[in-house]
């Protein structure tokens, strides 16, 4: 602690002046100006605050409450410092930038070029993972040709249906939506973009989503009618992409990225699914398509790789089971991939906010 002298009056503006010093390194600028230092008080030379950040898991926390416990520690007449976290959501609409969603604070789109790379395995561990550190998560379904996060939640009761609202079920403590709960277990949808687009519309404004901080939503795989009905109807704060190592699937990728980017909405990152696989008896690594391809391809194309994640056949079982790796008390090496992917993609939705400016209002 500084030296204490009680003829040195510790005020305001010291304090604040010293925070300056500690700076967001993903936004960067100061914690002062960000406006994350909240309830300041001062009690002769004991200080007391708050730093409420704008994710629920925000990679640098320790960091920042490290760097500013030394800052405002290291001011004379400074007795002791207790430093209180949380977080605060950001989001760039404004409460009405939608009439269709005007609760839900940010939406993710998860995407993929192709069939077969996980994209709903990821969407579904993403939103189950951003609710653990917090959060309040919708997910909705919008791969009406093979609607899967129904399974892959765990979820198998149907939404509640009033008149022309829909009561989502809840699963994982996340909202839910999905076209599997409206089909017979056979029946194909085989539907134009007329029916998809009022199906868009439907899931997003009949849906009693709620205040949410994140929306997310999977997409069907490649660059059809529902991912342009969805950017022309909501302000999309970003995409994530999932794809796997092969230069094939980083191929059809990058028309996926071609389409966001014309649709002016921001690319949040790139995920690598089946990025290489451990031999459980052995130990050995095999990268069975190939490794690295979808980070290389970021740092060309500009994009934050938000992660990498294994072949595993846990994976597959706990899939198939209904059972997300990402819940409250999953500690393993391959729930932490998926966590450290929900933790970059909302360092990602926060710096998206801050760059950009307010979003116009859609009419719904």
């Amino acid at each position: 602690m500084g030296i204490f002298n009680r003829d040195i009056a510790v005020d305001e503006t010291l304090v604040l002046n010293a925070l300056r010093g500690v700076y967001d390194p993903d936004l960067k600028k100061d914690i002062v100006s960000l406006g994350f230092i909240k309830n300041l008080r001062i009690d002769g030379g004991k200080v007391s605050f708050r730093i409420e950040l704008t994710t629920p898991a925000c990679p640098v926390r320790d960091q920042l409450q490290a760097e500013s416990q030394k800052a405002v520690a290291g001011l004379n007449g400074v007795e002791s410092v207790e430093i209180s976290m949380g977080f605060s959501v950001s989001s760039r609409m404004t409460p009405h930038a939608s009439t269709l969603i005007p609760g839900v604070k940010n939406t993710i789109a998860v995407a993929s070029g192709k069939g077969g790379v996980g994209k709903s395995t990821v969407a579904a561990n993403l939103a189950v993972a951003l609710k653990s550190f917090g959060a309040e998560v919708g997910l909705m379904d919008a791969d009406v040709y093979g609607p899967s996060i129904p399974i892959l939640m765990g979820a198998t009761d149907p939404p509640q249906v009033f008149g022309n609202r829909i009561i989502p079920p809840i699963s994982q403590g996340v909202k839910m939506i999905s076209m599997g709960y409206f089909l017979p277990k056979e029946e194909a949808v085989i539907w134009r973009g007329p029916m998809l687009h009022k199906m868009v519309q439907q899931f997003l404004g009949e849906v009693e989503w709620g205040d949410l901080d994140y929306l997310v939503i999977d997409l069907p795989p490649g660059t059809g009618d529902i991912q342009l009905s969805l950017c022309q109807t909501i302000p999309l704060t970003g995409a994530v992409i999932v794809s796997t190592p092969q230069d094939l699937a980083l191929e059809v990728a990058s028309k996926a990225i071609a389409m966001f980017k014309r649709l002016k909405a921001p690319i949040l990152g790139i995920v690598e699914n089946m990025s290489y696989y451990i031999c459980p008896h052995c130990g050995q690594r095999e990268e069975i398509f190939g490794y690295g391809g979808a980070r290389a391809a970021s740092e060309t194309m500009g994009y934050p790789f938000l992660g990498e994640i294994p072949l595993n056949p846990t994976i597959r079982k706990r899939s198939d089971s209904g059972q997300p790796l990402t819940g409250e008390g999953e500690e393993t090496p391959i729930s932490r991939s998926f966590r450290d992917i929900a933790c970059a993609t909302a360092a990602q939705v926060s710096i998206a906010n801050f760059n950009a400016p307010a979003d116009p209002i859609i009419e719904g």
